[in-house]
Formats: structure tokens, C-alpha cells, sequence
């Protein structure tokens, strides 16, 4: 018996990690196509009204989401977590007005920033191909890490601390 359980907790390990290597691969494809250029100040007003520019000297985390993506919705408390304790701006796409922005966020118990991108412009302007799709740069505003799908928030912590260097 202990034979059989050592032997399936082998090839549970090596399919997890051979998936695991999967989907980075998949998603180091798919972030190829990606805006890779230095980030723009934007001035730019959230679904709260509130004006909002860049922080100086901060890294930054952009993260592209949308209110009808399964996979954002799961990956909400991961930039939940980091917002609190890093610069972050997310981006919904194709979301609905800003009532339903606001509805959403406070639903599913979130408060990071949000601006509304419900015609694509910004989706465009990054070449946004898939969601969730997420962007670091560092304090000078160059884009160090982007990571098309689910990233974990240790993930997530990580590239912000070495984003911060």
C-alpha cells in the first residue's frame, strides 16, 4: 500500500510540474505580442472620480481584467493583497459604465484602483490579447516582468519587490 501511494504521489508531483512549466511556457507566447515600451505618464480619471497619475519613484503593477472573465475574478484577491501594499491601476475592459464597476468591486469585497476602459483604448494601446494580463515596471517606468493569466500574489510580491531594486 505505501508502495502504491509513494508511487502516485510521484506522478502527482510530475504532472503538476510539468504543467506548471506548461503554462509559463504558454505564457511567455502569449505576452511576446505585448506593448513592451516604457510606460507613459497618463492622467486619467478612475470609476470613483478620483483623478490618478503615476506615482514617482514607485514601481507599478497594471493589471488588465474584465468583470465576465472567470480566471480575473479568481486572480481579484491576489492584486487585492497587493495593492495594499504596492502601486497598482487596474484596467477593466469592456466592463460595463462605471455603476457597474463600482457594483462589482464592492460585490466581491475589492477597493484597488480601476479605470474603466469599456471602449479598449488602453487594451489596444498594450496590445491586450487575453485576460487577465498584468504588467510591472520598475521606478523608472520600464517594463521589467508581464504575465498573461493567473499569477499567484506570491508571484505577484515577488516581481513587485525585485521591480523595487
Amino acid at each position: 500500500m505505501r508502495n502504491k501511494l509513494t508511487h502516485y504521489a510521484k506522478e502527482i508531483l510530475t504532472f503538476s510540474l510539468f504543467m506548471i512549466v506548461l503554462m509559463n511556457a504558454i505564457s511567455l507566447y502569449k505576452s511576446s505580442d505585448l506593448n513592451k515600451e516604457a510606460l507613459q505618464n497618463i492622467n486619467v480619471k478612475l470609476i470613483d472620480a478620483k483623478a490618478y497619475t503615476f506615482a514617482k519613484d514607485k514601481p507599478i503593477l497594471i493589471h488588465f481584467w474584465a468583470t465576465w472573465c472567470p480566471i480575473c475574478k479568481i486572480e481579484s484577491g491576489n492584486i487585492q493583497t497587493i495593492s495594499e501594499n504596492f502601486e497598482v491601476l487596474s484596467i477593466a475592459v469592456s466592463s460595463g459604465d462605471n455603476n457597474d464597476l463600482r457594483k462589482y468591486m464592492y460585490d466581491n469585497s475589492l477597493d484597488y484602483k480601476v479605470l474603466n476602459d469599456n471602449d479598449g483604448f488602453f487594451a489596444k494601446e498594450f496590445k491586450i490579447a487575453a485576460y487577465p494580463t498584468t504588467f510591472i515596471y520598475d521606478k523608472n517606468k520600464n517594463l521589467v516582468f508581464s504575465e498573461v493569466g493567473y499569477t499567484s500574489t506570491w508571484g505577484l510580491w515577488l516581481r513587485m519587490l525585485w521591480a523595487g531594486l
